[in-house]
């Protein structure tokens, strides 16, 4: 075992038995699960910028939210993240605590659109200094940064900038401010965990924002299905939620594009028709 590692779990109290066990899911980072005397827990090992980022969003969550199980984070420095291990249930199970428990978190509301520090999503810097004004914010925290990245590695041509700089120029015309929500920020259905105990959210890149950041990722790559969006709504969906997850699946989807090339401008291509139609 590394040094540093075993020094990190010694501050924590924590003994370990045996070595670490590589874990699926470490495109990213570096992840492994150990046995230790007091149970098991999830070791990463990546940049230190972003596991701190990391560490910080689990943090905010639990504390705002416990309806939601979120791992507690054991101990953290020089590149390492040691938290607690979840265990798995049933896939697809509890889907309506889960509308419940982030409607619950979605009610933690902040003075901005943004948060104190900047984080990642992915391999993606995430800017966060916030804004009065979600529209501002969407637009200069998460939309044009990202379409001049793209267009600055050749992922993107003028023609579709400037189609991608007029939606989000043009966000006033159509959506209202809305109060600052807590959101994951990457809460995809694979940082979505099914455990006996109820579901439970990982690896966040948290800021705060529209709540609907945290449901258009979710029916990105498909659908938390409609016990869902029964609870999470409860009889309150706004009429223009098609448009607002169009609009709020731009930002994954270009860094979609930035971290995995060009196989994503299809889709891009197709969000920005759709805006463009409504």
């Amino acid at each position: 075992m590394e040094p540093t590692l075993a020094r990190l779990l010694a501050s924590a109290a924590l003994t370990p038995r045996g070595d670490p066990v590589p874990l699926g899911g470490g495109d990213i980072a570096e992840v492994r699960r150990l046995m230790t005397d007091q149970g098991a827990v999830v070791i990463k090992r990546d940049d230190p910028a972003r596991l701190a980022g990391e560490a910080d969003g689990l943090r905010a969550l639990r504390q705002a939210n416990t309806r939601l199980i979120v791992p507690e984070v054991l101990a953290e420095g020089d590149g390492w993240l040691v938290m607690e291990a979840l265990e798995r249930g049933q896939a697809g199970s509890d889907a309506a605590r889960l509308g419940e428990g982030l409607r619950a978190l979605h009610a933690d509301i902040g003075d901005a659109h943004g948060w104190p520090h900047d984080n990642a999503c992915g391999r993606t810097p995430q800017p966060n200094a916030p804004l009065a004004d979600g529209r501002a914010f969407q637009r200069e925290r998460r939309l044009l940064p990202l379409a001049e990245a793209c267009q600055q590695r050749g992922l993107m041509d003028g023609g579709l900038r400037q189609r991608l700089e007029a939606i989000a120029q043009g966000l006033e015309a159509w959506l209202p401010d809305a109060p600052a929500s807590l959101v994951h920020g990457d809460l995809w259905s694979g940082n979505v965990l099914f455990t006996p105990k109820g579901p439970a959210i990982i690896d966040p890149a948290v800021y705060r924002h529209y709540p609907e950041v945290d449901l258009a990722m979710l029916t990105l790559f498909g659908t938390p299905g409609e016990a869902f969006f029964e609870a999470y709504w409860n009889g309150r969906a706004p009429a223009d939620w098609p448009r607002r997850e169009t609009l709020f699946q731009l930002y994954p989807l270009l860094n979609h594009l930035l971290l995995f090339g060009g196989s994503y401008r299809g889709a891009v291509e197709r969000a920005v028709a759709r805006l463009e139609a409504a």
